[in-house]
C-alpha cells in the first residue's frame, strides 16, 4: 500500500507578505506615538487653562468682595458669608498682601491654602471648601500640586504673587512657556525651577530639558 501520509512542503512568507507585516508595524508604532504626543498636547493645555483660570478668580475675586483671596478675614467675617462660606477654615490678616513663602508654596502654609478656600467658597473654583493644609491645594495635569508663592525667586527681583503647578516634565514645561510667554524659564511672566516631586520654587533654570522635571510659575 501507497504511503498516505506525505510530508507537505514547507512554505516560507513571501516578500510581500513581509513588506505587508511591516508596513502594519509601523503604522501601529505611529499611531501609538501619536497618540502619547496628543497625551502630552492635551496635558498641557490643561495645566495652561487651570492657570488662567486660576488667574480668572483670583481677579473676579478682587472685583467681588474689594479684598484679597487667601488674605481675606477674620475668619467670622468669612462664615458670615452664608452659603458655602460656612465651611472655611482658614482666613487671612486682610492686609492687603497674600503671605506665602516658597518653602509654602506646596504645603498650603501661610494664607495658600486659605487661598483656594475662599475662591471654593465664593464659587470661583470647584472643590471641598474645608479641605485644609496640602489638602486644600489642586492637583495638575501631571499629577503634581498646584500652590501659590509671594516671594522674590526664579530670579525675579523682589517678591511676585504666582501661581505654581509642580512635577511637570520639560517638554511639557517648555510648551507651557513657550505658549504662554518667551519659552526662557529665567525670564518673563512664566519661569521655572528644575526638580521632581513638587520641588519649591527658587533658582530659575538656564534651559528647559525635556528628560528633567520642573515647577512651572506663572505671575498672577
Amino acid at each position: 500500500m501507497k504511503n498516505l501520509s506525505l510530508a507537505s512542503p514547507q512554505r516560507g512568507f513571501t516578500l510581500v507578505e513581509i513588506a505587508i507585516v511591516l508596513v502594519v508595524i509601523g503604522v501601529l508604532l505611529g499611531a501609538i506615538l501619536k497618540g502619547q504626543e496628543l497625551i502630552e498636547n492635551s496635558r498641557a493645555k490643561n495645566a495652561i487653562n487651570e492657570i488662567n483660570g486660576i488667574r480668572a478668580a483670583y481677579n473676579g475675586y478682587i472685583d467681588r468682595y474689594k479684598r484679597v483671596p487667601g488674605d481675606d478675614g477674620p475668619l467670622a467675617t468669612l462664615t458670615a458669608r452664608g452659603g458655602n462660606w460656612a465651611g472655611v477654615t482658614a482666613a487671612g490678616n486682610n492686609n492687603g498682601q497674600i503671605a506665602v513663602t516658597a518653602a509654602q508654596t506646596f504645603t498650603g502654609g501661610g494664607e495658600g491654602a486659605a487661598f483656594f478656600q475662599h475662591l471654593r467658597a465664593a464659587g470661583f473654583l470647584t472643590g471641598d471648601v474645608a479641605a485644609a493644609g496640602v489638602n486644600a491645594l489642586p492637583r495638575n495635569a501631571f499629577g503634581g500640586l498646584t500652590g501659590i508663592v509671594n516671594a522674590a525667586v526664579m530670579g525675579h527681583p523682589q517678591a511676585i504673587l504666582m501661581v505654581c503647578q509642580g512635577s511637570v516634565p520639560g517638554k511639557a514645561a517648555a510648551a507651557i512657556d513657550t505658549q504662554m510667554d518667551d519659552g526662557n524659564p529665567a525670564s518673563g511672566n512664566v519661569r521655572a525651577t528644575q526638580g521632581a516631586g513638587n520641588v519649591a520654587p527658587g533658582g530659575a533654570a538656564a534651559a528647559y530639558n525635556e528628560s528633567q522635571v520642573y515647577t512651572v510659575c506663572s505671575t498672577l
